[in-house]
């Protein structure tokens, strides 16, 4: 069977990447094939590389404060793509009382500061959507 494979993006005008890049390096170290986009992917861009890359995980970094769009918007047009079976993630400085919003919106664990990569990639194995 195929390694899973994970979308690392930064959606929005955030310009900070190191944690994105954190987590993609502990994801390729536990096994996972890692695609990441780079900075300040718009919802759409996110979508096509996610389809396009026949992906298990969109995993979103954000910490410019957008997240209460930006996070809906990539599930939304990952379900009008027809791969609402992707598991979408999220993490950054994100405020707690935003966290059950973006659940009900289809992001399945939002990850905040102090999570650590063994947490992360424990949530991604344990909640895919296909077997591993």
């Amino acid at each position: 069977m195929r390694p899973i494979r994970v979308l690392v993006a930064k959606p929005g005008l955030d310009g900070h990447d190191r944690g994105a890049k954190v987590i993609a390096r502990a994801l390729r170290d536990a096994g996972m094939e890692v695609i990441y986009t780079g900075l300040r992917q718009t919802p759409e861009q996110i979508v096509a590389a996610a389809v396009q890359e026949d992906v298990d995980v969109v995993g979103l970094s954000i910490l410019s404060g957008a997240h209460n769009y930006l996070f809906p918007r990539v599930a939304e047009l990952m379900k009008e793509q027809g791969a609402g079976d992707v598991l979408i993630i999220g993490g950054g400085v994100i405020p707690d009382e935003d966290i059950p919003g973006l659940k009900e919106a289809g992001v399945s664990e939002i990850f905040t500061p102090g999570t650590t990569t063994t947490e992360m990639i424990e949530f991604i194995k344990g909640n895919l959507k296909r077997d591993i």
